[in-house]
């Protein structure tokens, strides 16, 4: 496993992270991955740990706290030896953001208790929008526990990449966390990873699977169970990113689903400011094949070009303003 340094901190993490909404488990309405094994995902942790992943990223939502339950009940004993971020600003998935500070420090106080440690290495709001939520007061609250020796670095979960700019420019935070993969290049078309770098702030990829649809657990015959948040999603959109991994899988001459899964983790590992990618995992094997990405390393400057030509020769959202996505989950 390789690791790179978060932001201007002395924190380093693992290139290829463990995204732990899906460990959570089943919450109300259609929030989740769908149900979930506790033994299962207890061996998905210690199997990631044991391979070099150092980088557990979860929030107090996932799962309603059972996903922070599981990372604390697996590392309390060894946390010098991992790097936990979580999130505050959601209450709950059918609740209004909320970014007051009491409000932040009680959600904090929580993840705290059911993570059994003292302090959060990373810790971000929770898909704030500038245009529709004031975060200064939560800032000045991370700022406040910071200093406490509460949390080791500050961040911002961001719901949509056309925020991010607004956030690097009045914020001093460590890590931004966005969607990034082969069909989504917002990030890309909007030149954050040299802003964020200029910044001092790590990028960390979130969906870099495309939400499963550049694996093999998706396919033109899946049907999302009713508490699995991707059963809203249009058929159209569905269609597009199953002919989107297609054409990918044909570009990087893929023999199979898995090589399209892997290449699509490599290219995420393949920019300078993407501290960490973080796959959502759920098995053992999930995360041992996670890890292939960082033994063979970034893709090459030639396939690297060849995806991002593809990609803007191609519609990948079935309604997409510029900058923007119609939906919040993309």
């Amino acid at each position: 496993m390789n690791y790179r340094k978060l932001g201007h901190t002395d924190i380093n993490i693992s290139e290829i992270g463990f995204g732990a909404w899906g460990i959570g488990g089943v919450t109300p309405g259609p929030t989740s991955y769908g149900r979930t094994d506790d033994s299962v995902s207890i061996g998905a942790l210690n199997k990631a740990f044991e391979l070099g992943i150092n980088f557990y990223d979860t929030a107090n939502v996932y799962g309603n706290g059972h996903s922070e339950i599981l990372i604390g009940q697996t590392f309390h004993q060894k946390r010098t030896e991992v790097v936990i971020s979580t999130k505050v600003g959601c209450v709950d998935f059918r609740s209004p953001l909320n970014f007051d500070s009491g409000s932040i420090l009680e959600t904090f106080e929580g993840s705290l208790r059911r993570l059994k440690t003292d302090y959060i290495d990373l810790l971000m709001l929770h898909d704030p929008v500038p245009e529709e939520h004031e975060i200064a007061e939560a800032f000045d609250q991370l700022m406040t526990l910071k200093q406490a020796g509460k949390l080791r670095a500050l961040g911002i979960s961001v719901r949509n990449p056309v925020d991010c700019q607004y956030f690097l420019d009045n914020y001093a935070i460590d890590a931004l966390q966005v969607n990034f993969n082969l069909m989504d290049h917002r990030i890309l078309e909007l030149n954050l990873l040299e802003s964020a770098m200029n910044k001092g702030c790590s990028i960390i990829a979130r969906t870099p699977l495309c939400f499963g649809f550049l694996t093999d657990a998706v396919d033109g015959y899946t049907k999302f169970d009713k508490d699995d948040h991707r059963s809203r999603w249009p058929e159209s959109q569905r269609i597009i990113w199953l002919q989107g991994r297609d054409l990918f899988k044909s570009e990087l001459n893929c023999s199979n689903t898995n090589d399209i899964a892997l290449n699509a983790l490599r290219f995420c590992i393949s920019f300078d400011n993407i501290a960490s990618v973080i796959p959502g995992i759920i098995s053992p094997d999930e995360a041992t094949f996670n890890v292939k990405a960082s033994i063979e390393g970034p893709l090459s400057s030639e396939e690297v070009n060849g995806i991002q030509q593809i990609y803007k020769e191609t519609k990948f959202f079935s309604k997409r303003p510029v900058g923007k996505t119609t939906m919040a989950e993309y």
